[in-house]
């Protein structure tokens, strides 16, 4: 008995050091018996992913507009450089602002109609939505809402009075853009949409966003008229941008924003977004090499310019199917929206003058990539689905066009939206904003003349 409890006093003093790292293992010990349930963490994970995904795609969509402001300014004259970097300054600046005021609750409210949403103004009564994914995205869809801003800026850009242009930039963003975002994407938020009930695809928004942008841009330069030379004896004449450099990296900005602008929309975190990125790649380069191939064809030469659009073409043609498509769809579509691009802009500028192709690109391309995601769905052709398709470009155009022909009418009676012939010459940069972009080459033709 004595032995016993020898042996056991010995072994209790030779393991004694361990017994205060025990008592510090205990919590980790009851901890891991309550360990929480594997789903629920796996749901917690991916609903933080896709906020992230969400947040980074918003980003890269928000990249897009020094994207516009590098094209738009290299495809015009050196004079109007800073009259076009303020109008991309205030599409997103003042209409972002406006989208958030009011376009946001119009276009993904309560909409019980289908037709316009009813709350979510300034970001108040989110309803069943969680206040952080709401604050999300409404960033995603401010960004979106400017691009279709942008998008008017370009074809009314070197002859359109700043302050007249800012208004409507406002009202787009305010109120044309998001009336018909809520018919095809109200659902996607706290609301619905008549159009998207019938089964219309437009999953990143090829006339969501490019055709309602590309059918106002028409009706701005409709209202504004043609620039100076432009036309002579009946015949448009080449005005030659400044700088196709500054132009050719907005088109590399751009394509890059576009992977944000497609696969984001996914708004989640996933293997989703695989197919849709090889999609928007392709679609680009097919496009570009249509445009080039049809320039290179019709005049002998490959056109730079020309090829650079062919790539935003491309893009543009994939956006409504880049989720749907299978990537030969995405190559169809995309070589397809090159000659279109091609096609168009030549019968458009017999009596448009669009300073830098944005009605074929967005509004032409824009209702092309909605029509081929019925004619290349991987199911094969589908009449209902051709149906749907037609009538969702048909109602974008509709919508889009008369009204935007009015408010700019209207805008003009109490705004003058077309600066005279003098200050035109002499470039808006001077006569809008007293600022020139590149002062020192003025200086030296000054000085040398």
């Amino acid at each position: 008995m004595l032995s016993s409890i020898n042996t056991y006093k010995n072994t209790l003093k030779r393991y004694s050091f361990f017994l205060p790292i025990s008592f510090l293992l205990l919590p980790t010990i009851a901890i891991a018996q309550q360990s929480p349930d594997p789903i629920a963490e796996a749901a917690s994970v991916q609903n933080n992913l896709n906020i992230i995904w969400t947040v980074i795609a918003a980003c890269l969509v928000f990249f897009m507009q020094a994207g516009f402001t590098l094209v738009e300014t290299g495809l015009t004259r050196a004079k109007n450089a800073v009259n076009i970097i303020m109008k991309n300054v205030m599409d997103i600046s003042a209409g972002g602002i406006a989208f958030f005021l009011v376009g946001f609750g119009l276009m993904f409210g309560t909409n019980p109609s289908g037709w316009i949403g009813t709350d979510g103004f300034a970001l108040t009564q989110l309803g069943e939505q969680s206040e952080v994914w709401g604050y999300v995205f409404f960033f995603f869809q401010a960004v979106f809402a400017a691009t279709a801003a942008t998008i008017v800026s370009g074809a009314v850009a070197e002859r359109t009075a700043f302050s007249g242009y800012l208004l409507f930039s406002i009202i787009i963003t305010a109120f044309v853009y998001p009336v018909f975002g809520s018919w095809a994407w109200g659902s996607l938020f706290n609301g619905s949409g008549w159009l998207e009930n019938l089964g219309f695809i437009d999953f990143a928004g090829s006339t969501v966003v490019h055709s309602i942008g590309g059918w106002a841009a028409l009706a701005g330069a409709l209202i504004v008229g043609p620039r100076m030379g432009k036309y002579k004896d009946g015949k448009p004449q080449a005005i030659q941008g400044h700088s196709l450099p500054l132009a050719a990296l907005g088109i590399f900005i751009l394509w890059l924003g576009w992977f944000g602008f497609n696969a984001g929309s996914t708004t989640t975190g996933d293997g989703s977004v695989a197919k849709i990125i090889v999609n928007t790649f392709l679609a680009g380069g097919a496009g570009a090499l249509a445009a080039m191939t049809m320039s290179w064809v019709r005049k002998g030469k490959p056109d730079g310019a020309m090829t650079m659009n062919g790539v935003l073409a491309g893009l543009v043609g994939i956006t409504a199917g880049c989720a749907d498509l299978n990537p030969a769809g995405a190559l169809a579509a995309g070589l397809c929206a090159g000659i279109i691009l091609y096609m168009s802009s030549g019968f458009l500028e017999r009596f448009v003058d669009d300073a830098v192709g944005a009605v074929s690109v967005h509004g032409v391309c824009g209702a092309w990539g909605t029509i081929a995601v019925a004619l290349f769905h991987p199911n094969g052709l589908d009449l209902a689905l051709l149906g749907v398709q037609s009538l969702g470009v048909l109602v974008a155009f509709a919508w889009t066009f008369p009204l935007c022909y009015g408010l700019f009418s209207l805008i003009n009676v109490f705004i003058p939206l077309r600066v005279n012939g003098e200050l035109e010459e002499a470039g808006l940069d001077l006569h809008e904003h007293d600022a020139q972009a590149y002062p020192e080459f003025s200086f030296v033709k000054q000085t040398t003349s």
